[in-house]
């Protein structure tokens, strides 16, 4: 195989999945109803509760409604890493998903081709999220638009190899929906996305632990620091450790002589 089959099969498959994106307008209408709500609706109350009207990241104030924003974006990622699991599950059962694993590329290649189509659907969903939020005069540093591009894609990687992850042991389309909301949202309310993490400690010291071993906490303040043309270090190597870990372990659980499925299957 040589690097320009490697590239038809990667340009192919993220292809297709721009496609269904596209395909499917409600898909978009639902993933930007969503933050848009929090961040129009329930910023004004949590404000009110918090009793907060400026946050300090470091030297950067922001108000609380430009706080929650990363946390808004982390859940499109995380939505949408779990909405192209459910499809990955899907063309399992429709047998197209084995169709793609047969051919000579490498599984783990065709896996990560496949991952990356999912973030390239999150970031357009993200930067017109963050366009709406633009004309609500919630907005952040020109500059900070760009530097925030590969936070994003680092993140929609380690959240969508979770995903990956998950959809390896679900055998029907059904019992997907109920396992995506059971990690979907305590995911996110255990997190920063919506409150700083030093409220938490003063309200639950055991919440704040859940907080710091949650891993999308850590991707929320990768991508809350981006903007400001400032690298959480910690964040960094937290996301990318949880990526390499959720990846190695979705690629083993996808392999037929060695993985998850096949472990039941001689069970």
């Amino acid at each position: 195989m040589t690097a320009r089959h490697y590239a038809l099969a990667f340009a192919g498959v993220v292809r297709r999945e721009l496609l269904r994106f596209f395909q499917q307008k409600e898909r978009l209408f639902a993933a930007l109803v969503r933050p848009l709500v929090w961040l129009l609706i329930f910023a004004a109350g949590f404000r009110a509760a918090l009793g907060i009207s400026i946050i300090p990241p470091y030297e950067t104030y922001i108000t609380y409604d430009v706080y929650i924003v990363p946390g808004l974006i982390a859940m499109i990622q995380l939505f949408n890493g779990m909405q192209s699991s459910l499809s990955m599950v899907y063309d399992r059962e429709m047998g197209s998903m084995r169709v793609l694993l047969v051919t000579p590329l490498p599984r783990g290649f065709l896996l990560i081709s496949r991952l990356f189509a999912g973030v390239a659907v999150s970031l357009l969903q993200v930067y017109i999220f963050l366009l709406i939020a633009y004309f609500f005069e919630i907005e952040m540093p020109l500059p900070g638009y760009v530097a925030l591009l590969p936070a994003l894609v680092l993140t929609g990687m380690m959240l969508g190899a979770l995903g990956m992850l998950l959809s390896s042991t679900i055998k029907q389309l059904e019992n997907f929906a109920g396992i995506m909301n059971f990690v979907i949202f305590p995911m996110f309310f255990a997190s920063s996305a919506l409150y700083p993490l030093w409220k938490i400690q003063e309200s639950s010291l055991i919440l704040y632990h859940i907080c710091n071993l949650n891993p999308f906490t850590y991707a929320v303040e990768l991508i809350r620091f981006a903007p400001y043309l400032k690298i959480n270090v910690s964040a960094l190597l937290i996301v990318a450790g949880t990526f390499l870990l959720f990846l190695s372990a979705a690629i083993l659980a996808y392999d037929p002589s060695r993985g998850i499925r096949h472990r039941r299957t001689n069970g």
